[in-house]
């Protein structure tokens, strides 16, 4: 189900008027660095976007939105686009933690093994992704969670903590959720780099090697998270199976749904749905699906910052909708 022209039309008008809020409630932003020594010597700044009305003393905290690629929040609408939902009622007034790139994204940007306390780096045309995988995922959840938590009224605990990425940024928002249940409740991922395998000397063994669906092949996902999965039906022109669906599609779909998910038996894979998570695939109204994972398929949607901006009305509305009552964890 995709948002209708005049829905969009209105949606817009609530951007423009949060976009003249925001010039009046610029003393709502912080902007701030921490140290990071394993990945940059200056350490990692991050932008904290207060809510309209912020206040420190609130009986009940304020739940929290960590961002990767928070360089990119204006080109994506972000301030805009959270103002206005919390304007219109859609969503709750929420604390956003916008992360800049560290200065070696592709090394940054990846998965990691928790309990081996190591990166799980992958292959790409550019060379290894995720050699420092590790190093950021334990800068997030040792040094800036703890950090937003102490300085901000948040919502403590996982259930008041989502974690957005996009593209490599997604692939490391999906990370979080596997390896980080008790740091984040739940996990937006756009376009998110699923196709990094551990090995790609050709197009069978980068399939059959996708590391994060080799993960969710071999182990149970960690109880309590919930996934959000977006991705466009145009993003590229790949297609390594010759199914006729693109990479990045199957990928997403692979991960929810198992590798014949798309009718496609010869790398049967298991996925969430094989683990017995519900899945909801394009569901009519975002903010009232209650299914472990939802997959979100933006109509002719392309692997762009713009199409990004898109996707998140829908994404807030699902993971912060006014009057939501979680399932306990």
């Amino acid at each position: 189900m995709w948002w209708s022209n005049a829905a969009a039309r209105a949606f817009g008008v609530l951007l423009m008027a949060a976009a003249l809020c925001a010039r009046v409630h610029a003393s709502g932003l912080h902007h701030e660095r921490l140290p990071a020594a394993a990945l940059s010597a200056d350490g990692i700044a991050f932008t904290v976007h207060l809510p309209d009305g912020y206040d420190p003393a609130r009986a009940v905290g304020y739940p929290v939105l960590y961002v990767n690629d928070g360089q990119d929040r204006d080109a994506v609408r972000l301030d805009a686009t959270a103002r206005a939902l919390v304007a219109s009622g859609r969503i709750v007034p929420i604390i956003v933690v916008s992360i800049a790139m560290p200065p070696d994204r592709m090394a940054a940007y990846g998965l990691s093994d928790r309990a081996r306390g190591a990166s799980v780096p992958g292959d790409s045309r550019a060379g290894p992704v995720g050699t420092q995988a590790h190093a950021y995922a334990e800068w997030i959840a040792q040094v800036l969670v703890p950090h937003i938590d102490r300085t901000y009224r948040t919502q403590d605990g996982p259930s008041g903590r989502t974690l957005l990425g996009w593209s490599l940024g997604g692939l490391q928002a999906f990370n979080m959720g596997w390896r980080y249940p008790d740091r984040f409740g739940r996990i937006g991922a756009f376009s998110p780099s699923l196709w990094l395998p551990a090995d790609r000397s050709s197009p069978q063994a980068a399939g059959r090697t996708r590391i994060a669906h080799r993960w969710v092949d071999a182990d149970a996902p960690p109880a309590g998270v919930r996934w959000w999965l977006s991705v466009g039906t145009h993003e590229e022109t790949d297609d390594r199976d010759g199914d006729g669906i693109n990479d990045a599609l199957d990928d997403v779909m692979e991960l929810a749904l198992g590798g014949d998910a798309e009718g496609v038996a010869a790398m049967p894979l298991r996925g969430l749905a094989q683990h017995r998570l519900s899945i909801a695939v394009d569901p009519a109204v975002p903010s009232s699906a209650d299914a472990d994972v939802v997959v979100w398929r933006l109509q002719d949607g392309r692997h762009t910052q713009e199409d990004w901006a898109r996707m998140l009305p829908a994404l807030l509305s699902w993971a912060f909708a006014t009057g939501r009552q979680d399932p306990p964890r």
